[in-house]
């Protein structure tokens, strides 16, 4: 037993990892980490990013796909291989878990953040291509992302939103969410069988408040507070919106609860402890997705206490007091919405960018 079985076993959170490359995949890592207590894998474009480029692992298939196809299109299937792939490596999780976990997260193109119609093709696409009962697509929290989920909820598909900073747009998503599976339950659709995570992102907000608040002269008792603060207030807000009559009636027809997903749970700032977010935002029907480093300090020094529902009053004052100093949370959330879609966008441009040259070297050898 290790403190992530612990994290899930005694206090109801789950513990997935931030990281899918083929090489953890082939060599038993990924398999090894399950055994240590991880539930679930998520993926974004920087991951695969540094997967595909920093490493050889790929390069037999991709001189084999990309000799008949493009370049972005050979990606999708080594992406899709290496996610069918983790998918079996986790179905035991998934099956024995009544299909709460074991789920491997695949994102939507981010340069479709701004387009619904094209992230529900991409959605379904991807659903079709991987076929996996446990299978996760992630869609972003953008003002287009949002109505897309309530899409694809309402067609009975597990998704986790991702790219979420504020709680007014955790409050979209969660509508999104509920208002799907009543879209689904009204057309005869069992929603028992659809799971969703909202992927609240924490540890990017410190470092944004941390900066304003920098500019703006304010007291050093401020800083580092923020992240977690609000996260706990989103806490509060799922409990508040999975309870009452409305929740009930789908909760009656065997509906599960979109579990808060709290990502971005590295410490950025060296100052701060390296499990600030993750320490503080343990509690049932999460999950904390980190990176493998986080994953490692966790097992070897986390502690395991019940804390994401504590120091409320504190969390609403410390919010109320970042107004009061001059931080404008509502431009925090939509200036990190922002930096969100466009690094995940320059990293995908960078992928292709680097498969592009490794095809054009391929074919200079060729000839």
């Amino acid at each position: 037993m290790t403190t992530l079985h612990d994290l899930y076993a005694t206090y109801g959170q789950s513990p997935w990892i931030d990281n899918l490359n083929r090489p953890s995949i082939r060599d038993g890592g990924l398999a090894r980490l399950v055994s240590s207590g991880i539930r679930g894998v998520t993926s974004n474009p920087t991951i695969f990013e540094k997967a595909m480029t920093s490493s050889d692992a790929y390069d037999e298939q991709f001189s084999r796909l990309v000799a008949s196809d493009t370049p972005e299109a050979a990606f999708w299937e080594m992406a899709i291989d290496d996610v069918k792939d983790a998918c079996d490596i986790l179905g035991s999780v998934h099956e024995s878990s009544g299909g709460t976990d074991g789920f491997v997260s695949l994102e939507v193109s981010p340069a479709l953040a701004d387009d619904t119609d094209a992230t529900v093709q991409a959605a379904r696409d991807l659903h079709a291509r991987v076929s996996k009962p446990n299978l996760m697509v992630k869609i972003p929290a953008t003002p287009a992302g949002v109505p897309a989920v309530r899409t694809m909820i309402g067609e009975g598909r597990d998704i986790n939103v991702t790219l979420i900073f504020s709680l007014a747009r955790y409050a979209e998503v969660i509508e999104a969410y509920l208002s799907g599976l009543e879209a689904l339950h009204s057309a005869g659709g069992d929603v028992s069988t659809v799971h969703s995570v909202a992927s609240f992102f924490v540890s990017r907000v410190d470092t944004e408040v941390d900066g304003r608040l920098k500019t703006l002269g304010a007291e050093a008792s401020l800083y580092g507070k923020a992240a977690v603060a609000q996260a706990k207030l989103a806490y509060e807000l799922f409990q508040e919106k999975f309870s009452g009559s409305r929740w009930q009636a789908l909760r009656d027809a065997g509906a599960h609860p979109q579990r808060p997903l709290w990502a971005s749970t590295s410490t950025k700032n060296p100052a701060y402890p390296d499990l600030l977010y993750v320490d503080t935002l343990i509690g049932p029907d999460t999950v904390n997705t980190m990176p493998d480093a986080t994953v490692a300090a966790f097992v070897d020094h986390g502690t395991t206490a019940r804390t994401v529902d504590s120091g409320l009053d504190e969390a609403h004052s410390l919010l109320d007091a970042l107004v009061a100093a001059g931080v404008d949370m509502q431009d925090v959330s939509a200036v990190l919405e922002q930096r969100g879609v466009a690094s995940f966008l320059d990293s995908w441009k960078a992928l292709l960018g680097s498969l592009e040259a490794k095809a054009a070297a391929a074919a200079g050898q060729a000839r």
